[in-house]
């Protein structure tokens, strides 16, 4: 019996596609065990629905946390609201404004060709007056 080479693409397409599900499964756990070891009472927390507030506690058994959104107001919500905690932003270097900065005094800056304004071209809904039109000839109106 001859293998057909048709059967074995597909055989190999079957088994890349269930490689590839497994190891985003696998990814997927990685993330939200690493995203439940980071939800602490006490850290900045989100919600699905874009609520910021500070995580008091996490109940297990019910599946629960309390959020505290402003001093006094305790949310209670499901703990698979909880979509992420809030990192800290960090600064930008200072001298890369001390940058801008000196070529925005100097005027060193220069703009882009794409972004410099043309004077050549009308602007749209502009008319352009045609003065090369012979005189007697007929308009187009």
């Amino acid at each position: 019996m001859a293998i057909d080479p048709l059967t074995i693409v597909m055989v190999v397409i079957l088994a890349a596609l269930i490689f590839f599900m497994f190891r985003n499964s696998r990814k997927r756990q990685k993330e939200q065990a690493e995203t439940r070891s980071k939800m602490v009472p006490g850290a900045e927390v989100m919600t699905n629905f874009g609520l910021y507030g500070t995580l008091l506690s996490v109940n297990e058994d019910d599946n629960t946390a309390l959020v505290e959104t402003s001093p006094g107001h305790v949310l209670k919500v499901h703990r698979q609201v909880l979509a992420r905690v809030v990192e800290p932003t960090v600064a930008e270097p200072a001298e890369a404004d001390k940058d801008v900065d000196a070529e925005l005094t100097t005027g060193a800056a220069e703009l882009n060709a794409d972004h410099a304004i043309r004077h050549d071209e009308p602007e749209y809904g502009e008319r352009i007056d045609e003065t090369s039109k012979k005189p007697g000839a007929k308009s187009d109106d």
